[in-house]
């Protein structure tokens, strides 16, 4: 039960929608975070496969949550031999299906309710 409670606790912050919300960071940090350069989450953002939060031109971009999510799996794809085309359109296909079944659920429950 112990290793049970220590793994939910582990997932508490991939819970806790409003930290979700607020988490926005630059470019620098999602390199920082994530081991992707710079240069390759600018190019991908130039293909479409991701996109910033731009406050206007010549700032910094910023990236929330989904999309450092997105940058993570498209990674993780292309080093299993996909290519970035590839990859994109399956990470898409994947967001997807979780924000529809997410939806799902989010009205049957407001259906209780």
């Amino acid at each position: 039960m112990n290793e049970e409670n220590e793994k939910m606790n582990s997932l508490i912050p991939l819970m806790d929608f409003d930290l979700l919300k607020k988490l926005v960071v630059g470019i620098g940090e999602v390199s920082d975070i994530t081991g992707i350069p710079t240069r390759k989450i600018r190019y991908w953002e130039e293909k479409g496969v991701i996109q910033s939060e731009k406050e206007g031109e010549g700032t910094t971009r910023r990236y929330n949550y989904l999309n450092i999510k997105k940058i993570l799996l498209v990674q993780e794809m292309i080093e299993e031999g996909f290519t970035l085309d590839a990859a994109a359109a399956k990470v898409e296909k994947r967001m997807k299906i979780l924000n529809d079944s997410f939806q799902k659920l989010a009205d049957s429950i407001a259906k209780e309710n």
